[in-house]
């Protein structure tokens, strides 16, 4: 991939809601796909290339859009194989959409997504909440790590989504720490506002050619870099903090860290390049793990960093800050981890609204996590790399 070769020239987000009457996840397709359509000014007929969660040459039929290029991404990874696809002539327009409605019906169990059929989970209950609250306890005994500084990773995303008015949960709060900490426990150390919520909604975005964007509307966000690294089938096996990779040895719980290496190599750029950090934050310590991960703080200087109020909309290094999974949206396996992406390309635009974060050029968008066994990548900019 030649560092902002690609861009994206449009992104969209559907209506989030816990439960969204008389939409369905076919319906919500189509309005996303044709929304970021509109915002690149652009229509279906310029599209030669399609990634969606699922089987994307069903949605090559829906629309009409064949003969077009399919991708095979998950999340993030996405993203680059679009860029990729891109920078190899292979397509000049990529829509990526995703959606999910009427999935989640069992209220009376946790939702389907995290409780996947295999031998840890059926019969002991290893969910994915239980997955990552095992990783969380163990940084925790390791490194000294808290629940307040949890809690204030918990508190500052869900103001983020209490001040945005297009997330699910907005004017929910504000929340303090104490007030996640006096929630429910899910899974020790997680409390009910440790987690993420569920939802529905859809989205999607469109990534250019950049020899087409001075005829788009939009302002481009170009793909500078971007990385993914996996240790196995995810929520196969127990969570394991002391992973050993077979390049350099024990990674102590860096899922991720190759993976952002590399972004930032090919990107050319540096960790104080960065300006806003859209995080997955399926549950509070995760951010906390990224951070480490990603080389913004040692690691074991995770807790002191966000409880030090580096994470604010306000701070040193931003995060999440549409509300992300706690408060926006999480709609299904992996709407959520392209809303990452969008809202990055959001700040860069300028258009985050009461969350904007002043002069963004640089954003790092990630997906996944240590209970997954990965952990996804991607730097956006407001200006190619020479």
């Amino acid at each position: 991939m030649t560092a902002g070769r690609a861009a994206i020239a449009g992104v969209f987000n559907t209506p989030q809601a816990r439960r969204l009457e008389n939409w369905t996840t076919r319906k919500l397709i189509a309005s996303a796909a044709l929304g970021a359509l509109r915002d690149a000014g652009l229509t279906l007929a310029d599209v030669d290339g399609v990634i969606t969660e699922g089987d994307s040459s069903a949605l090559i039929y829906d629309l009409r859009l064949g003969p077009a290029w399919q991708g095979r991404g998950f999340g993030l990874d996405a993203v680059v194989e679009a860029a990729n696809a891109i920078e190899g002539g292979q397509a000049d327009v990529v829509l990526i959409v995703a959606a999910a409605a009427g999935v989640y019906v069992d209220r009376d169990a946790t939702a389907p997504w995290t409780r996947p059929e295999n031998e840890f989970v059926a019969p002991w209950g290893l969910f994915t909440a239980a997955e990552f609250a095992l990783i969380a306890r163990r940084h925790m005994t390791t490194y000294g790590t808290t629940p307040e500084q949890l809690a204030m990773v918990a508190a500052t995303i869900r103001n983020n989504g209490h001040h945005n008015p297009e997330a699910v949960y907005s004017g929910r709060g504000p929340f303090k720490p104490e007030d996640i900490l006096a929630s429910r426990m899910i899974a020790d150390p997680f409390h009910l506002l440790d987690c993420s919520m569920t939802s529905e909604g859809g989205c999607a975005l469109v990534l250019v050619a950049a020899d087409r964007l001075a005829d788009l509307p939009a302002k481009p966000v170009h793909v500078l870099g971007g990385g993914a690294d996996y240790y196995g089938p995810a929520y196969q096996f127990p969570p394991s903090w002391d992973l050993a990779g077979r390049r350099g040895g024990p990674v102590n719980g860096r899922i991720g860290g190759r993976a952002a290496d590399r972004a930032f190599r090919h990107a050319g750029l540096e960790r104080s390049d960065v300006d806003v950090l859209e995080l997955y934050d399926p549950f509070s310590f995760e951010i906390i793990r990224q951070l480490e991960a990603f080389g913004f703080c040692a690691p074991g200087e995770g807790g002191p960093f966000v409880e030090d109020g580096h994470i604010a909309i306000t701070g040193s290094h931003p995060v999440t800050t549409d509300g992300g999974t706690m408060s926006f949206s999480h709609a299904g396996g992996s709407p959520q981890m392209f809303q990452r992406v969008i809202r990055g390309v959001q700040q860069l635009r300028g258009e985050a609204g009461p969350l904007q974060v002043p002069g963004a050029e640089v954003a790092l968008c990630s997906g996944a996590g240590a209970g997954a066994l990965f952990n996804s990548v991607v730097l956006l900019g407001t200006e190619a790399s020479s």
